[in-house]
């Protein structure tokens, strides 16, 4: 009975580190004296075609809010992986908006062209009055497939730009293998401890 359960209390374990990466809802990133949180609609979870809700939750050290009021920012969006020099895959403008309990923060409207893994680079510099470092915070973020006429109508939108297929045909997959690998490791490793326990035992 026993052995039952901590054989149960183990797949238990094993279910919430595989359910892990799912679970984590706004990206936080921090910068000098200034953190971000990054949200996207719908629910963290953006689909390439369609339009992405995002927004920029900025804060000083101390938990102070800062509105786009008060930032120079600029919002880049890379393809992954990219080189520094590579211009970015698209720079949607910033606008005033006011989520959950903030009012006035940084947030657009992005359209990823494919699936795959992107790179967003918030900047910014304090406005005229604001104290503040200036910062560049970046965020990862997995783009799953969307409706397939979604997607087709964007990549006819930018067929002329070469450079922007080039780099977003790199990034077709959802996952790369190793993020995939990690948990079983995990997993396998936690049984291989259970099982020398209960053969000491």
């Amino acid at each position: 009975m026993k052995k039952l359960q901590s054989a149960l209390l183990l797949f238990c374990v094993a279910i919430a580190i595989t359910n892990i990466h799912p679970v984590l809802a706004h990206k936080v990133q921090v910068a000098a004296d200034v953190g971000a949180t990054l949200h996207l609609e719908p629910n963290d979870n953006p689909r390439a075609g369609e339009p992405t809700q995002a927004w920029f939750a900025l804060a000083r050290k101390g938990g102070q809010t800062i509105p786009l009021a008060q930032c120079n920012c600029q919002l880049a969006v890379y393809a992954e992986p990219h080189t520094p020099s590579e211009p970015a895959l698209l720079e949607p403008s910033l606008k005033p908006v006011s989520a959950e309990r903030f009012q006035g923060i940084p947030g657009t409207e992005i359209t990823f062209p494919k699936p795959g893994l992107y790179q967003l680079q918030l900047s910014g510099k304090p406005a005229k009055g604001a104290n503040f470092k200036p910062f560049t915070l970046k965020f990862e973020v997995t783009v799953a497939a969307g409706t397939q006429s979604n997607t087709q109508d964007f990549q006819k939108v930018n067929t002329n730009n070469a450079n922007s297929d080039a780099v977003a045909q790199e990034t077709t997959k959802t996952l790369p293998p190793w993020a995939i690998a990690i948990p079983g490791f995990v997993i396998v490793g936690i049984f291989v401890v259970f099982w020398q326990q209960t053969r000491r035992s």
